[in-house]
């Protein structure tokens, strides 16, 4: 269902459209309803002790948000903040607040959260309720003096200062449309609204849509590192040492296929295996996939570390950001 509905968002109008474009209406009505009933504080909504950065899009499916808060951590703690971060736990099953480690089950937390604990020096928390993860973490890490959502946009009953959007510069905004007509969560005019509009790879879009209050638009990139072995962290190779092997890609991501692009343009000759994402690896699943070198996501490789294989390889990637962006941010946390 969620594949079929997928390709119905990424084409034009079809038949089916005509049977779900009036629930796409009901869909606007009622979360536009819903956002302006926190703007009129008829919903009740809560500011944070510390400034708030919510890192999140307008679209269903992955877009870059986990690799851009990762940087936007790493970047604060540069400029001397200490940053905490936030997050729903996608992919896992917590029930109450829970703090994330770098050993914590992604399958209780979340993949993308145990990524970022693994990637940052950060305290991590998550939560359905936002506002009680924030706070959480704040008691136990007093030290922290602001909080990044990673994703939230939504999530209206938080308070925030800084909203960034991220979207895929190769799905778009797939056919414009709402849920579930469409992909979006909100309407293409709420980037009108934010602070930031980031594409993750090169595009005009966000120059179209860029708030004139906002920072100008930015460009990010997601550069290949070193692979390393799962098994064995400390071993790293590049795509040459995987010549003349049988190479199998992995990707359970928002878009695999940006994945398998960064392989190729390694020059690695591999099969592919996609799945949904935040799909949750089992040691059954590679037990029919024929391979020497089965390479995979950071995001995918935090489900696997519990069964892994010495033929496991990792590809870890990192945000290159082409605008500026970091004085842009200091300087509005700064007022």
């Amino acid at each position: 269902m969620v594949n079929w509905l997928q390709k119905q968002w990424a084409t034009s109008y079809t038949p089916w459209h005509i049977l779900l474009i009036p629930l796409s209406w009901l869909f606007a009505v009622l979360s536009s309803a819903r956002r302006y009933l926190y703007k009129i504080n008829w919903l009740k909504s809560y500011r944070l002790a510390v400034p708030v950065i919510v890192v999140g899009n307008i679209n269903v499916g992955g877009t870059g948000k986990t690799p851009l808060v990762i940087w936007l951590a790493e970047q604060l703690v540069l400029a001397g903040h200490k940053p905490g971060i936030i997050s729903r736990g996608y992919g896992g099953n917590v029930k109450q607040v829970a703090q994330v480690l770098p050993s914590s089950d992604p399958a209780v937390v979340g993949d993308e959260a145990v990524l970022i604990a693994m990637r940052t020096a950060c305290p991590v928390y998550v939560s359905a309720n936002r506002v009680a993860a924030a706070e959480n973490l704040l008691d136990n890490f007093p030290e922290c003096n602001v909080i990044i959502s990673d994703d939230g946009l939504q999530h209206y009953r938080m308070q925030r200062d800084i909203e960034i959007v991220v979207y895929d510069a190769v799905k778009g905004f797939g056919n414009g449309a709402l849920l579930p007509a469409g992909p979006l969560r909100e309407s293409i005019s709420r980037l009108k609204t934010v602070d930031v509009v980031v594409s993750n790879g090169k595009s005009d879009l966000a120059k179209t849509f860029a708030s004139s209050k906002a920072f100008e638009s930015i460009e990010m990139q997601l550069e290949s590192g070193t692979f390393y072995n799962l098994l064995a962290e400390h071993q790293k190779a590049d795509a040459q040492a995987f010549s003349n092997k049988k190479v199998v890609a992995i990707a359970g991501i928002g878009n695999p296929s940006r994945f398998f692009t960064a392989l190729e343009n390694l020059g690695l000759q591999f099969e592919t295996r996609a799945y949904p994402d935040h799909y949750a690896f089992k040691a059954e699943d590679f037990r029919s996939i024929d391979a020497d070198v089965i390479v995979m996501t950071e995001k995918d490789a935090v489900k696997c570390r519990a069964f892994a294989q010495s033929k496991y390889w990792v590809l870890p990637v990192t945000v290159v950001i082409k605008n500026g962006l970091m004085p842009a941010i200091l300087a509005k946390l700064s007022k």
